[in-house]
Protein backbone atom coordinates (compact mmCIF):
# COMPACT_ATOMS: atom_id res chain seq x y z
CA UNK A 1 0.00 0.00 0.00
CA UNK A 2 1.56 3.33 -1.03
CA UNK A 3 1.76 6.62 0.80
CA UNK A 4 -1.08 9.11 0.18
CA UNK A 5 -1.15 10.70 -3.27
CA UNK A 6 -0.29 14.23 -4.39
CA UNK A 7 -4.01 14.86 -4.89
CA UNK A 8 -4.68 13.85 -1.29
CA UNK A 9 -2.07 16.26 0.01
CA UNK A 10 -3.31 19.09 -2.21
CA UNK A 11 -6.85 18.65 -0.92
CA UNK A 12 -5.71 18.68 2.70
CA UNK A 13 -3.29 21.58 2.20
CA UNK A 14 -6.22 23.82 1.28
CA UNK A 15 -7.62 23.35 4.79
CA UNK A 16 -4.79 25.30 6.44
CA UNK A 17 -5.97 28.50 8.13
CA UNK A 18 -3.66 30.60 5.95
CA UNK A 19 -4.64 33.33 3.50
CA UNK A 20 -3.09 33.46 0.01
CA UNK A 21 -1.88 29.94 0.58
CA UNK A 22 -0.39 29.47 -2.90
CA UNK A 23 1.88 32.49 -2.49
CA UNK A 24 3.34 31.36 0.81
CA UNK A 25 6.78 30.04 1.66
CA UNK A 26 6.63 26.28 2.00
CA UNK A 27 8.41 23.57 3.94
CA UNK A 28 9.12 20.06 2.70
CA UNK A 29 7.35 17.11 4.31
CA UNK A 30 9.17 13.78 3.95
CA UNK A 31 8.21 10.14 3.93
CA UNK A 32 10.13 9.01 6.99
CA UNK A 33 10.59 5.43 5.77
CA UNK A 34 12.56 6.53 2.70
CA UNK A 35 13.61 10.14 3.30
CA UNK A 36 11.92 11.15 0.02
CA UNK A 37 9.88 14.32 -0.23
CA UNK A 38 6.17 13.62 0.00
CA UNK A 39 4.84 17.12 -0.45
CA UNK A 40 5.15 20.62 0.98
CA UNK A 41 3.22 22.59 3.58
CA UNK A 42 2.76 26.37 3.72
CA UNK A 43 4.54 28.07 6.61
CA UNK A 44 2.23 30.04 8.83
CA UNK A 45 3.06 33.38 10.45
CA UNK A 46 2.10 35.25 13.59
CA UNK A 47 -0.34 37.23 11.46
CA UNK A 48 -2.02 34.00 10.38
CA UNK A 49 -2.44 33.02 14.01
CA UNK A 50 -3.92 36.40 14.88
CA UNK A 51 -6.38 36.12 12.00
CA UNK A 52 -7.37 32.58 13.00
CA UNK A 53 -8.03 33.69 16.56
CA UNK A 54 -10.06 36.70 15.42
CA UNK A 55 -12.30 34.46 13.30
CA UNK A 56 -12.47 31.86 16.07
CA UNK A 57 -13.62 34.43 18.64
CA UNK A 58 -16.41 35.61 16.36
CA UNK A 59 -17.55 32.05 15.62
CA UNK A 60 -17.16 30.71 19.16
CA UNK A 61 -20.14 32.54 20.63
CA UNK A 62 -22.55 30.94 18.17
CA UNK A 63 -20.88 27.53 18.62
CA UNK A 64 -21.20 27.76 22.42
CA UNK A 65 -24.85 28.77 22.08
CA UNK A 66 -25.66 25.49 20.35
CA UNK A 67 -27.00 22.82 22.73
CA UNK A 68 -24.36 20.45 24.08
CA UNK A 69 -26.31 17.51 22.66
CA UNK A 70 -26.07 19.04 19.20
CA UNK A 71 -22.31 19.43 19.51
CA UNK A 72 -22.15 15.83 20.75
CA UNK A 73 -24.05 14.58 17.68
CA UNK A 74 -21.45 16.24 15.45
CA UNK A 75 -18.67 14.48 17.36
CA UNK A 76 -20.44 11.14 16.96
CA UNK A 77 -20.51 11.76 13.21
CA UNK A 78 -16.80 12.51 13.33
CA UNK A 79 -16.18 9.19 15.10
CA UNK A 80 -18.06 7.37 12.36
CA UNK A 81 -16.00 9.13 9.70
CA UNK A 82 -12.75 8.19 11.46
CA UNK A 83 -13.82 4.54 11.35
CA UNK A 84 -14.84 4.82 7.70
CA UNK A 85 -11.56 6.48 6.65
CA UNK A 86 -9.22 4.70 9.09
CA UNK A 87 -7.06 3.11 6.37
CA UNK A 88 -6.31 6.47 4.78
CA UNK A 89 -5.62 8.03 8.19
CA UNK A 90 -3.19 5.24 9.05
CA UNK A 91 -1.46 5.71 5.70
CA UNK A 92 -0.95 9.40 6.47
CA UNK A 93 0.31 8.62 9.96
CA UNK A 94 2.80 6.05 8.71
CA UNK A 95 4.04 8.29 5.91
CA UNK A 96 4.66 11.30 8.14
CA UNK A 97 5.98 9.51 11.25
CA UNK A 98 7.47 6.22 10.05
CA UNK A 99 5.62 4.28 12.72
CA UNK A 100 4.44 0.71 12.29
CA UNK A 101 0.80 0.33 11.36
CA UNK A 102 -0.12 -1.07 14.78
CA UNK A 103 1.10 2.19 16.34
CA UNK A 104 -0.80 4.16 13.70
CA UNK A 105 -3.94 2.23 14.63
CA UNK A 106 -3.48 3.34 18.25
CA UNK A 107 -4.16 6.87 17.04
CA UNK A 108 -7.40 5.78 15.38
CA UNK A 109 -8.53 3.96 18.51
CA UNK A 110 -7.68 6.93 20.71
CA UNK A 111 -9.79 9.33 18.62
CA UNK A 112 -12.67 6.83 18.58
CA UNK A 113 -12.54 6.41 22.36
CA UNK A 114 -12.35 10.12 23.12
CA UNK A 115 -15.07 11.09 20.65
CA UNK A 116 -17.48 8.48 22.02
CA UNK A 117 -16.77 9.14 25.70
CA UNK A 118 -17.10 12.92 25.52
CA UNK A 119 -20.03 12.85 23.11
CA UNK A 120 -21.91 10.74 25.63
CA UNK A 121 -20.75 12.50 28.79
CA UNK A 122 -20.40 16.16 27.79
CA UNK A 123 -24.00 17.14 28.43
CA UNK A 124 -23.96 15.57 31.90
CA UNK A 125 -20.58 17.02 32.86
CA UNK A 126 -21.36 20.51 31.57
CA UNK A 127 -24.93 20.82 32.83
CA UNK A 128 -25.59 23.13 35.82
CA UNK A 129 -25.28 21.16 39.05
CA UNK A 130 -27.09 21.78 42.29
CA UNK A 131 -24.74 21.50 45.28
CA UNK A 132 -25.13 21.97 49.02
CA UNK A 133 -25.79 25.55 49.95
CA UNK A 134 -24.73 27.27 53.13
CA UNK A 135 -28.11 26.83 54.85
CA UNK A 136 -30.32 23.86 53.79
CA UNK A 137 -33.63 25.01 52.39
CA UNK A 138 -32.67 28.65 52.72
CA UNK A 139 -29.88 28.83 50.13
CA UNK A 140 -29.86 27.40 46.60
CA UNK A 141 -26.36 26.93 45.09
CA UNK A 142 -25.71 25.93 41.48
CA UNK A 143 -22.41 25.45 39.64
CA UNK A 144 -22.28 26.44 35.97
CA UNK A 145 -19.51 25.80 33.45
CA UNK A 146 -18.67 28.43 30.83
CA UNK A 147 -16.34 27.74 27.88
CA UNK A 148 -13.05 29.56 28.23
CA UNK A 149 -13.16 30.92 24.68
CA UNK A 150 -10.47 29.94 22.20
CA UNK A 151 -8.15 27.09 23.16
CA UNK A 152 -4.62 26.79 21.83
CA UNK A 153 -3.29 23.27 21.16
CA UNK A 154 0.40 22.75 20.43
CA UNK A 155 0.75 19.15 19.28
CA UNK A 156 3.82 16.88 18.99
CA UNK A 157 5.04 14.67 16.17
CA UNK A 158 5.02 11.29 17.89
CA UNK A 159 1.23 10.78 18.08
CA UNK A 160 0.15 13.72 15.93
CA UNK A 161 -3.47 12.66 15.50
CA UNK A 162 -4.24 11.57 19.05
CA UNK A 163 -2.43 14.51 20.62
CA UNK A 164 -3.97 17.19 18.42
CA UNK A 165 -7.47 15.90 17.67
CA UNK A 166 -8.26 13.95 20.83
CA UNK A 167 -7.18 16.89 22.97
CA UNK A 168 -9.39 19.19 20.89
CA UNK A 169 -12.51 17.02 21.13
CA UNK A 170 -13.44 17.91 24.74
CA UNK A 171 -12.51 21.56 24.18
CA UNK A 172 -14.91 21.74 21.23
CA UNK A 173 -17.66 19.89 23.08
CA UNK A 174 -17.31 22.34 25.98
CA UNK A 175 -18.24 25.15 23.56
CA UNK A 176 -14.78 26.49 22.81
CA UNK A 177 -13.12 27.20 19.50
CA UNK A 178 -9.68 25.65 18.94
CA UNK A 179 -6.56 26.76 17.09
CA UNK A 180 -4.01 23.96 16.57
CA UNK A 181 -0.33 24.15 15.70
CA UNK A 182 0.68 20.71 14.45
CA UNK A 183 4.32 19.74 14.53
CA UNK A 184 6.08 20.91 11.38
CA UNK A 185 7.01 17.33 10.51
CA UNK A 186 3.47 15.95 10.75
CA UNK A 187 0.96 18.63 9.65
CA UNK A 188 -1.11 16.35 7.42
CA UNK A 189 -1.99 14.04 10.29
CA UNK A 190 -3.93 16.91 11.82
CA UNK A 191 -5.30 18.21 8.50
CA UNK A 192 -6.60 14.76 7.51
CA UNK A 193 -8.75 14.73 10.63
CA UNK A 194 -9.69 18.39 10.28
CA UNK A 195 -11.26 17.41 6.97
CA UNK A 196 -13.41 14.85 8.80
CA UNK A 197 -14.33 17.29 11.57
CA UNK A 198 -15.56 19.76 8.97
CA UNK A 199 -17.48 17.04 7.16
CA UNK A 200 -19.11 16.09 10.47
CA UNK A 201 -20.33 19.64 11.00
CA UNK A 202 -17.63 21.57 12.89
CA UNK A 203 -17.44 25.13 11.42
CA UNK A 204 -14.02 25.83 9.92
CA UNK A 205 -13.58 29.00 11.97
CA UNK A 206 -14.21 26.99 15.16
CA UNK A 207 -11.36 24.55 14.47
CA UNK A 208 -8.37 26.10 12.71
CA UNK A 209 -5.03 24.50 11.81
CA UNK A 210 -2.04 26.83 11.46
CA UNK A 211 1.20 24.99 10.54
CA UNK A 212 4.54 26.64 11.13
CA UNK A 213 7.56 26.77 13.45
CA UNK A 214 7.03 26.73 17.19
CA UNK A 215 9.12 29.86 17.65
CA UNK A 216 6.64 31.80 15.50
CA UNK A 217 3.26 30.03 15.38
CA UNK A 218 3.55 28.43 18.80
CA UNK A 219 4.55 31.69 20.44
CA UNK A 220 1.68 33.53 18.77
CA UNK A 221 -0.81 30.90 19.96
CA UNK A 222 0.35 31.35 23.55
CA UNK A 223 -0.04 35.12 23.15
CA UNK A 224 -3.65 34.84 21.91
CA UNK A 225 -5.25 31.79 23.52
CA UNK A 226 -7.47 31.65 26.59
CA UNK A 227 -6.07 28.27 27.64
CA UNK A 228 -3.16 26.19 26.35
CA UNK A 229 -2.90 22.42 25.87
CA UNK A 230 0.63 21.19 25.17
CA UNK A 231 2.30 17.82 24.76
CA UNK A 232 6.07 17.67 24.48
CA UNK A 233 9.31 17.90 26.41
CA UNK A 234 9.57 18.98 30.03
CA UNK A 235 12.02 21.74 29.08
CA UNK A 236 9.58 23.29 26.57
CA UNK A 237 6.71 22.77 29.00
CA UNK A 238 8.49 24.85 31.63
CA UNK A 239 8.98 27.69 29.14
CA UNK A 240 5.34 27.63 28.05
CA UNK A 241 4.16 27.50 31.67
CA UNK A 242 6.10 30.70 32.39
CA UNK A 243 4.56 32.39 29.35
CA UNK A 244 1.05 31.32 30.36
CA UNK A 245 1.70 32.41 33.92
CA UNK A 246 2.58 35.91 32.81
CA UNK A 247 -0.77 36.10 31.00
CA UNK A 248 -2.63 34.44 33.90
CA UNK A 249 -4.20 31.84 31.61
CA UNK A 250 -4.65 28.15 32.32
CA UNK A 251 -2.18 25.56 31.07
CA UNK A 252 -2.25 21.77 30.79
CA UNK A 253 0.69 19.69 29.65
CA UNK A 254 1.79 16.10 29.28
CA UNK A 255 5.57 16.16 29.41
CA UNK A 256 8.50 13.73 29.61
CA UNK A 257 8.82 10.38 31.33
CA UNK A 258 11.38 7.79 32.37
CA UNK A 259 8.77 5.16 32.98
CA UNK A 260 9.44 2.05 35.11
CA UNK A 261 8.20 -1.51 34.97
CA UNK A 262 8.36 -3.81 37.99
CA UNK A 263 8.45 -7.59 37.57
CA UNK A 264 8.20 -9.64 40.76
CA UNK A 265 9.38 -13.21 41.28
CA UNK A 266 5.77 -14.42 41.26
CA UNK A 267 4.93 -12.94 37.84
CA UNK A 268 4.34 -15.01 34.74
CA UNK A 269 7.69 -14.32 33.08
CA UNK A 270 6.67 -15.50 29.62
CA UNK A 271 3.66 -13.18 29.55
CA UNK A 272 5.60 -10.26 31.01
CA UNK A 273 8.47 -10.68 28.54
CA UNK A 274 6.10 -10.73 25.58
CA UNK A 275 4.11 -7.70 26.73
CA UNK A 276 7.28 -5.75 27.52
CA UNK A 277 8.23 -5.66 23.82
CA UNK A 278 5.11 -3.61 23.10
CA UNK A 279 5.40 -1.59 26.33
CA UNK A 280 8.95 -0.55 25.46
CA UNK A 281 8.99 -0.38 21.67
CA UNK A 282 5.56 0.72 20.45
CA UNK A 283 6.17 3.60 18.05
CA UNK A 284 9.89 2.78 18.34
CA UNK A 285 9.81 3.95 21.97
CA UNK A 286 8.82 7.45 20.88
CA UNK A 287 5.92 7.47 23.29
CA UNK A 288 5.80 9.53 26.49
CA UNK A 289 4.31 6.60 28.43
CA UNK A 290 6.56 3.83 27.08
CA UNK A 291 8.80 1.87 29.45
CA UNK A 292 12.53 2.71 29.68
CA UNK A 293 13.43 1.03 33.01
CA UNK A 294 12.62 -2.53 34.10
CA UNK A 295 13.19 -3.63 37.72
CA UNK A 296 13.13 -7.42 38.14
CA UNK A 297 13.48 -9.36 41.38
CA UNK A 298 16.85 -11.05 41.32
CA UNK A 299 15.49 -14.63 41.54
CA UNK A 300 13.91 -14.28 38.08
CA UNK A 301 16.10 -11.56 36.54
CA UNK A 302 18.18 -13.91 34.40
CA UNK A 303 15.11 -15.74 33.13
CA UNK A 304 13.30 -12.53 32.29
CA UNK A 305 16.37 -11.00 30.60
CA UNK A 306 16.91 -14.08 28.45
CA UNK A 307 13.27 -14.39 27.37
CA UNK A 308 12.76 -10.68 26.83
CA UNK A 309 16.05 -10.37 24.96
CA UNK A 310 15.09 -13.18 22.59
CA UNK A 311 11.69 -11.65 21.90
CA UNK A 312 13.33 -8.31 21.12
CA UNK A 313 15.83 -9.94 18.76
CA UNK A 314 12.90 -11.60 16.99
CA UNK A 315 11.02 -8.35 16.39
CA UNK A 316 10.29 -7.48 12.76
CA UNK A 317 11.36 -4.04 11.56
CA UNK A 318 9.76 -2.90 8.33
CA UNK A 319 8.61 -0.01 6.14
CA UNK A 320 5.42 -1.84 5.22
CA UNK A 321 2.09 -0.02 5.09
CA UNK A 322 0.41 -3.03 6.70
CA UNK A 323 0.36 -4.88 10.03
CA UNK A 324 3.36 -7.13 9.38
CA UNK A 325 5.89 -4.95 11.25
CA UNK A 326 6.50 -5.02 15.00
CA UNK A 327 8.34 -1.72 14.86
CA UNK A 328 8.90 1.01 12.32
CA UNK A 329 11.36 3.85 11.97
CA UNK A 330 12.47 6.61 14.27
CA UNK A 331 11.14 10.02 13.31
CA UNK A 332 14.17 12.19 12.69
CA UNK A 333 17.94 12.36 12.53
CA UNK A 334 17.91 14.00 15.96
CA UNK A 335 16.14 10.96 17.42
CA UNK A 336 18.67 8.62 15.81
CA UNK A 337 21.54 10.71 17.17
CA UNK A 338 20.10 10.66 20.69
CA UNK A 339 19.59 6.92 20.50
CA UNK A 340 23.12 6.31 19.19
CA UNK A 341 24.68 8.62 21.77
CA UNK A 342 22.85 6.95 24.67
CA UNK A 343 23.74 3.42 23.52
CA UNK A 344 27.36 4.22 22.66
CA UNK A 345 27.89 6.10 25.92
CA UNK A 346 26.46 3.19 27.91
CA UNK A 347 28.65 0.64 26.15
CA UNK A 348 31.80 2.70 26.73
CA UNK A 349 30.96 2.99 30.44
CA UNK A 350 30.38 -0.74 30.92
CA UNK A 351 26.79 -1.54 29.99
CA UNK A 352 26.07 -4.88 28.34
CA UNK A 353 23.96 -5.09 25.17
CA UNK A 354 21.39 -7.89 25.45
CA UNK A 355 19.67 -7.11 22.16
CA UNK A 356 19.96 -4.53 19.39
CA UNK A 357 22.44 -1.70 19.74
CA UNK A 358 22.83 -0.77 16.07
CA UNK A 359 21.41 1.63 13.51
CA UNK A 360 19.80 -0.07 10.49
CA UNK A 361 20.34 2.13 7.43
CA UNK A 362 19.77 -0.95 5.29
CA UNK A 363 16.08 -0.71 6.18
CA UNK A 364 15.71 3.05 5.94
CA UNK A 365 17.60 6.22 6.83
CA UNK A 366 16.19 6.50 10.37
CA UNK A 367 15.90 2.90 11.58
CA UNK A 368 17.53 1.75 14.82
CA UNK A 369 17.21 -1.67 16.38
CA UNK A 370 15.13 -2.11 19.54
CA UNK A 371 17.81 -2.24 22.21
CA UNK A 372 18.03 -3.83 25.66
CA UNK A 373 20.86 -3.04 28.10
CA UNK A 374 21.96 -4.32 31.48
CA UNK A 375 24.53 -2.99 33.98
CA UNK A 376 23.36 0.58 33.37
CA UNK A 377 24.39 3.16 35.98
CA UNK A 378 23.29 6.71 36.74
CA UNK A 379 26.55 8.05 35.27
CA UNK A 380 25.43 6.92 31.83
CA UNK A 381 23.38 9.27 29.63
CA UNK A 382 20.51 6.79 29.50
CA UNK A 383 20.58 6.16 33.23
CA UNK A 384 18.28 8.99 34.30
CA UNK A 385 17.58 10.94 31.11
CA UNK A 386 14.66 10.15 28.84
CA UNK A 387 15.87 8.56 25.59
CA UNK A 388 12.51 8.68 23.82
CA UNK A 389 13.60 5.90 21.54
CA UNK A 390 13.74 2.08 21.39
CA UNK A 391 16.01 1.66 24.43
CA UNK A 392 15.28 -0.02 27.75
CA UNK A 393 17.51 -1.03 30.66
CA UNK A 394 17.00 -4.01 32.99
CA UNK A 395 17.93 -3.73 36.69
CA UNK A 396 17.92 -6.78 39.01
CA UNK A 397 16.70 -5.83 42.52
CA UNK A 398 16.73 -7.59 45.87
CA UNK A 399 12.99 -7.32 46.52
CA UNK A 400 9.81 -5.39 45.82
CA UNK A 401 10.73 -2.67 48.28
CA UNK A 402 13.91 -1.87 46.35
CA UNK A 403 11.98 -1.98 43.08
CA UNK A 404 9.44 0.57 44.34
CA UNK A 405 12.13 2.85 45.77
CA UNK A 406 14.13 2.83 42.55
CA UNK A 407 11.06 3.23 40.36
CA UNK A 408 10.15 6.38 42.32
CA UNK A 409 13.72 7.73 42.30
CA UNK A 410 13.28 10.05 39.32
CA UNK A 411 12.14 13.58 38.58
CA UNK A 412 9.44 12.11 36.33
CA UNK A 413 6.13 10.49 37.19
CA UNK A 414 4.07 9.79 34.08
CA UNK A 415 3.39 6.06 33.69
CA UNK A 416 4.38 2.76 35.30
CA UNK A 417 3.76 -0.95 34.79
CA UNK A 418 3.56 -3.77 37.35
CA UNK A 419 3.73 -7.53 36.85
CA UNK A 420 3.23 -9.59 40.02
CA UNK A 421 2.08 -12.97 41.26
CA UNK A 422 -1.49 -11.81 41.82
CA UNK A 423 -3.74 -8.91 40.86
CA UNK A 424 -3.94 -7.88 44.53
CA UNK A 425 -0.16 -7.76 44.87
CA UNK A 426 0.13 -5.82 41.64
CA UNK A 427 -2.47 -3.27 42.71
CA UNK A 428 -0.81 -2.85 46.11
CA UNK A 429 2.51 -2.08 44.40
CA UNK A 430 0.79 0.24 41.93
CA UNK A 431 -0.72 2.32 44.74
CA UNK A 432 2.79 3.14 46.00
CA UNK A 433 4.23 4.30 42.68
CA UNK A 434 4.54 8.03 42.03
CA UNK A 435 3.04 8.04 38.55
CA UNK A 436 -0.11 9.54 37.08
CA UNK A 437 -1.08 6.22 35.49
CA UNK A 438 -0.11 2.70 36.54
CA UNK A 439 -0.96 -0.45 34.58
CA UNK A 440 -1.13 -3.85 36.29
CA UNK A 441 -0.37 -6.74 33.90
CA UNK A 442 -0.09 -4.27 30.99
CA UNK A 443 2.46 -1.71 29.87
CA UNK A 444 0.55 1.48 29.14
CA UNK A 445 -2.54 0.95 26.99
CA UNK A 446 -5.13 0.06 29.63
CA UNK A 447 -4.80 3.26 31.64
CA UNK A 448 -4.42 5.50 28.59
CA UNK A 449 -7.41 3.86 26.95
CA UNK A 450 -9.62 4.25 30.02
CA UNK A 451 -10.95 7.60 28.83
CA UNK A 452 -13.32 7.94 31.79
CA UNK A 453 -10.29 8.18 34.11
CA UNK A 454 -7.84 11.10 34.31
CA UNK A 455 -4.48 10.72 32.57
CA UNK A 456 -1.40 12.89 33.18
CA UNK A 457 1.88 13.19 34.99
CA UNK A 458 3.16 13.80 38.49
CA UNK A 459 6.34 15.78 39.26
CA UNK A 460 8.13 16.97 36.11
CA UNK A 461 5.92 14.85 33.85
CA UNK A 462 3.11 17.32 33.53
CA UNK A 463 0.44 19.69 34.76
CA UNK A 464 -3.28 18.97 34.62
CA UNK A 465 -5.02 15.93 33.17
CA UNK A 466 -6.58 14.75 29.93
CA UNK A 467 -9.47 12.25 29.88
CA UNK A 468 -12.31 11.90 32.34
CA UNK A 469 -14.22 14.81 33.81
CA UNK A 470 -10.96 16.71 34.29
CA UNK A 471 -10.27 16.48 30.57
CA UNK A 472 -13.31 18.57 29.61
CA UNK A 473 -13.87 20.72 32.70
CA UNK A 474 -10.34 22.15 32.43
CA UNK A 475 -11.55 23.89 29.27
CA UNK A 476 -14.28 25.68 31.23
CA UNK A 477 -14.63 28.40 33.83
CA UNK A 478 -16.61 27.31 36.89
CA UNK A 479 -19.24 29.75 38.08
CA UNK A 480 -21.07 29.47 41.41
CA UNK A 481 -24.52 31.05 41.69
CA UNK A 482 -26.02 31.13 45.19
CA UNK A 483 -29.54 32.43 45.79
CA UNK A 484 -31.02 33.44 49.14
CA UNK A 485 -34.41 31.71 49.04
CA UNK A 486 -35.84 33.07 52.31
CA UNK A 487 -33.31 35.21 54.17
CA UNK A 488 -29.78 36.45 53.59
CA UNK A 489 -27.06 36.73 56.24
CA UNK A 490 -28.14 40.11 57.57
CA UNK A 491 -29.73 40.03 61.00
CA UNK A 492 -33.48 39.32 60.66
CA UNK A 493 -35.91 42.06 61.53
CA UNK A 494 -36.22 42.46 65.29
CA UNK A 495 -32.91 40.71 66.16
CA UNK A 496 -29.92 42.80 67.17
CA UNK A 497 -26.66 42.60 65.25
CA UNK A 498 -24.87 41.44 68.41
CA UNK A 499 -27.30 38.62 69.08
CA UNK A 500 -27.28 37.57 65.41
CA UNK A 501 -23.48 37.38 65.23
CA UNK A 502 -23.35 35.33 68.44
CA UNK A 503 -25.90 32.93 66.98
CA UNK A 504 -24.07 32.32 63.68
CA UNK A 505 -21.40 29.90 64.96
CA UNK A 506 -23.77 27.57 66.88
CA UNK A 507 -26.22 27.75 63.95
CA UNK A 508 -23.54 26.58 61.50
CA UNK A 509 -22.47 23.89 64.01
CA UNK A 510 -26.04 22.63 64.03
CA UNK A 511 -26.17 22.59 60.23
CA UNK A 512 -22.95 20.58 60.08
CA UNK A 513 -24.50 17.86 62.25
CA UNK A 514 -27.18 17.21 59.64
CA UNK A 515 -26.86 14.03 57.51
CA UNK A 516 -24.48 14.53 54.61
CA UNK A 517 -22.90 17.66 56.08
Amino acid sequence: MPAPSAADFARLRALCAIEDIDARQTRQVYEVFTGKELTTIPVGTAEDVAAAFAKARTAQAAWAARPARERAAIMERFRSLVIEHRDFLMDVAQAETGKARAAAQEEILDMMLNARYYAREANRLLSPKRVQGLLPGLVKTVVNHWPKGVIGVIAPWNYPMALSISDSIPALLAGNAVVVKPDSQTPYCTLANAELLYAAGIPREVFAVVPGPGSVVGTAIVEHCDYLMFTGSTATGRTLAEQCGRRLIGFSAELGGKNPMIVTKGANIDVAAKAATRACFSNAGQLCISIERIYVEREVADEFTAKFGQRVRDMRLSTAYDFTADMGSLMSEDQVKTMSNHVDDAKVKGAKVVAGGNARPDLGPLFYEPTVLTDVTDEMECGRNETFGPLVSIYPVADVEEAIARANDTEYGLNASVWAGSKAEGEAIAARLQAGTVNVDEGYALAFGSTAAPMGGMKASGVGRRHGADGILKYTESQTVSTARVINLDAPLGISQTLWQKALTPMIQLVQKLPGR
